[in-house]
């Protein structure tokens, strides 16, 4: 099983986790899962408020990331015009936020993070050069020095 696979994977485990989904196998299960926090969602709208709530995702992927998982809920994040890129915007209930978007993200990143992270420090060893550690760290030049 290649890397990727592994992550493919466990980021079926992770959704499954949040879907409730009993077996990795379970496809039909997944989706229907999905529909269920989609209802689940749906019931919450109805007593609690939507909010318009704002996240600072820091790169592309993240945001990419989020969206995505934002729209698997039927949720659809926004920016404002003259926004910065990094900035999603999103009217969602607090507490579909806080109990599952936003802890899913955040296991669903860490997994991504893990691999990217492996990924690229093969590339760069393989297609670089084979010493990717940290540059060393020295103390501040003597400045006063008349060499």
């Amino acid at each position: 099983m290649t890397t990727e696979d592994k992550l493919r994977e466990k980021l079926r485990k992770i959704a499954a986790l949040y879907e409730g989904a009993k077996t990795s196998g379970e496809r039909q299960a997944a989706a229907a899962a999905i529909a269920r926090v989609r209802e689940a969602l749906a019931s919450v709208v109805q007593t609690e408020r939507p909010i318009e709530m704002q996240f600072k995702l820091p790169d592309l992927w993240q945001r990419r990331l989020f969206t995505a998982l934002c729209r698997r809920y039927g949720l659809e994040p926004y920016r404002y015009m003259r926004q910065r890129y990094t900035t999603v915007m999103l009217r969602v209930p607090r507490s579909f936020v806080d109990e599952t978007l936003w802890p899913e993200y955040l296991q669903i990143k860490s997994a991504l993070d893990e691999y990217l992270t492996e990924a690229t420090e093969r590339i760069i060893r393989e297609e670089v050069y084979g010493d990717t550690r940290e540059a060393s760290e020295v103390g501040p030049p003597d400045r006063w020095s008349h060499g």
